[in-house]
C-alpha cells in the first residue's frame, strides 16, 4: 500500500513539473481588392481624405490594391504570449487611368520587447485624442498623406505606470523619418517626431482622463540658389548636422551663433518648422455606450504658449454604442460630431517682442520649409486645410498650405442596416478664408458629403463588395459628384508555434482544464 503511494505521488509531481509546449498562434490576413473611381470633376473631398494618400485628385481611375500583414502572436490558453515577438505589413496600390501611380502605403517591419515595440518603415497611423473611425481628422496627423518613412521606438498601447495598479497609463513614441525629394522645393528634410500621453482611471473604471501631446518637427534640407533670402538659408543650406539636434528635439531657442555660417538670423527663433497639439479627453460609459469628449490645443508657433490662439483647436464628441446587434432594421454603432476652428492664429499681427500680437502663426506653413507641412502633395495634418492645386483656381493659390484659416463642422455616423450591410456617413460643413497673407476675397463655404455601404457577397467563396457617393458642393473645391466601387477579398492564415517551452510547477486547476 504504501509502495503504490509513492509511486503514484511520484507519476503526479513528474506530470506537474514536465515542459509545458505553449501553443501560442499567429495570424496573417491578406487583402486584395480591385475597384474604379469616377467623377465630373475633381475627385470628391471625402473620396479621397484621410486615405492615406492613396486616391488620386483626378479620375477616373481603375484602383488595384493587395496586402499581407502578420501580428504578434496571440496567447495560449493560459494568458502566455512571447514577451519578444515581430510582425510586419506590405501594402501595395496601383492607380490606372487619368491619374497613374504606384504607392506603398505600408511596408514595415516591427518587432515587441515587452511593453515595448520598435518598427521600421512606411506604417498607417494617426496621432493625437481623437476618434479615429468618423473624425475629419487629428489635427497634426490625421492619416491623409502617405506614411513617411520612420525608424520608431514605442509604447503603442496605454501601458500600465508601476506602483499605481494600473490607475495611472501612459502611451508614446520617439522616431526619426525621411520626407521624399520628389515634387518639394526643399529637399533633403528629416522628421523628428515624439508624443506621450497619459490615462487616469482604470480600463475597467467607467470614467477615464487622459491627457498629453505630440511634436513635429521639419528640419534639415536645401533648397535652389536664390528661392530661400540671406536670412533664411546660407545659400540655399539650412543647418543639417547631428549637432542641431538636441535643438530640433527640445525646441530651444537662441541658436544665433554668428560664428556658424549654416545659422542664420531666422534660427534666432528655432531649427526646424515645429507643430503639433496640445489633447486632453475624457470618456464614461452609461448605459451600453461610451461617450469620448475631446480638444486639441493647436500649435505652431509662440501664441499658445502666450494664450492668444486658445480659440483654435479641434472638439470632439463620439458616442458608441458597446451593444450587439439584435435584428433590428437598422443599428446605430457609433455617431461622432466635431468642430474645427484655426481662424484666429493669434490676430493679424506679428510682434516679436509684444507677446499679446505674436499672431499669424500662418499654420502648416513656415519661411524656410516654402513646401509646407505636406509629403506628396496632401496635407499631413488635417486635410481641411487645403495645399496648393486642391482649391479652384479662380482662389490665391501660393505655394504650400493656400487655405489654413478654416471654420468646419463636421457630423459622421456609422450603422448596420438589416442586420447586414454596414453604411458610414460623413457630413461637413466648412468656412475658408485662406490665409493672412493672402486671404480669400470672398470667404467661400464648401459643403462635402460621403455615404458608404459595404455589403458581405458570395462571390469567389465569399467577398465583400462596398460602395461610396461623395459630394463636393460649395466655393473652395470644384462642385463634384463621384463614386467609388470595390470588390475585396480576405484570406485569414494562422500558424501555431510549440517551440516556447516552460518548465514550472503546474498547478492542478491547470491540468483539470
Amino acid at each position: 500500500m504504501h509502495r503504490c503511494l509513492s509511486a503514484s505521488l511520484g507519476s503526479v509531481l513528474t506530470l506537474l513539473t514536465i515542459p509545458v509546449l505553449a501553443q501560442t498562434q499567429r495570424l496573417t490576413q491578406t487583402n486584395l481588392e480591385v475597384g474604379t473611381i469616377l467623377a465630373t470633376d475633381q475627385t470628391p473631398f471625402w473620396l479621397r481624405a484621410n486615405q492615406y494618400g492613396i486616391v488620386p485628385l483626378k479620375g477616373p481611375v481603375l484602383r488595384l490594391q493587395a496586402n499581407i500583414r502578420s501580428d504578434y502572436r496571440l496567447a495560449d490558453s493560459t494568458g502566455y504570449r512571447p514577451k519578444v515577438d515581430w510582425g510586419y505589413a506590405v501594402d501595395g496600390v496601383v492607380n490606372v487611368g487619368v491619374t497613374n501611380q504606384f504607392f506603398l502605403p505600408e511596408a514595415h517591419i516591427k518587432g515587441r520587447l515587452g511593453a515595448f515595440e520598435l518598427y521600421v518603415g512606411r506604417r498607417r497611423e494617426i496621432v493625437g485624442l481623437v476618434d479615429t473611425l468618423l473624425t475629419t481628422g487629428a489635427y497634426a496627423w490625421s492619416g491623409n498623406a502617405l506614411p513617411i518613412p520612420k525608424i520608431q521606438i514605442a509604447l503603442p498601447v496605454f501601458t500600465a505606470v508601476p506602483f499605481t495598479k494600473g490607475v495611472i497609463s501612459v502611451m508614446g513614441a520617439y522616431n526619426h523619418g525621411w520626407f521624399e525629394n520628389n515634387g518639394r522645393i526643399v529637399t533633403d528634410s528629416y522628421l523628428h517626431q515624439k508624443y506621450v500621453y497619459g490615462r487616469l482611471g482604470k480600463p475597467t473604471w467607467r470614467f477615464r482622463l487622459y491627457g498629453g501631446f505630440n511634436h513635429q518637427v521639419v528640419w534639415s534640407g536645401k533648397a535652389p540658389p536664390g528661392v530661400l533670402s540671406p536670412n533664411l538659408s546660407n545659400n540655399g543650406v539650412l543647418p543639417s548636422g547631428i549637432k542641431y539636434y538636441p535643438a530640433v528635439v527640445f525646441g530651444t531657442r537662441g541658436q544665433g551663433d554668428r560664428s556658424d555660417p549654416n545659422v542664420t538670423s531666422f534660427e534666432d527663433n528655432r531649427i526646424g518648422n515645429h507643430l503639433g497639439s496640445l489633447d486632453v479627453a475624457a470618456d464614461i460609459d452609461f448605459s451600453g455606450w461610451n461617450l469620448l469628449a475631446y480638444r486639441q490645443f493647436v500649435y505652431d508657433d509662440g501664441s499658445l504658449f502666450y494664450g492668444t490662439n486658445l480659440a483654435d483647436g479641434l472638439n470632439g464628441l463620439r458616442l458608441k454604442s458597446h451593444r450587439q446587434p439584435a435584428g433590428e432594421a437598422f443599428f446605430l454603432r457609433q455617431i461622432t460630431a466635431e468642430f474645427l476652428y484655426t481662424e484666429s492664429q493669434g490676430g493679424d499681427a506679428f510682434v516679436v517682442d509684444d507677446p499679446d500680437q505674436r499672431g499669424r502663426d500662418n499654420y502648416f506653413n513656415q519661411g524656410q520649409f516654402i513646401d509646407g507641412w505636406q509629403y506628396f502633395h496632401h496635407t499631413i495634418g488635417t486635410p481641411f486645410l487645403t495645399p496648393q492645386g486642391e482649391a479652384r483656381p479662380s482662389l490665391p493659390n501660393p505655394i504650400g498650405i493656400t487655405n489654413n484659416r478654416v471654420s468646419a463642422v463636421h457630423v459622421g455616423m456609422a450603422g448596420l442596416l438589416f442586420n447586414r450591410i454596414e453604411v458610414t456617413s460623413k457630413l461637413s460643413f466648412s468656412q475658408n478664408l485662406g490665409t493672412y497673407g493672402k486671404p480669400f476675397p470672398t470667404q467661400p463655404r464648401q459643403f462635402s458629403g460621403l455615404i458608404t455601404a459595404a455589403l458581405p457577397t458570395t462571390l469567389f467563396g465569399g467577398t465583400l463588395l462596398n460602395g461610396s457617393l461623395g459630394v463636393d458642393l460649395g466655393g473652395l473645391l470644384p462642385s463634384s459628384v463621384g463614386v467609388y466601387l470595390g470588390l475585396r477579398k480576405t484570406g485569414l492564415l494562422s500558424s501555431r508555434s510549440a517551440s516556447d517551452q516552460r518548465s514550472s510547477n503546474v498547478s492542478p486547476r491547470y491540468l483539470q482544464r
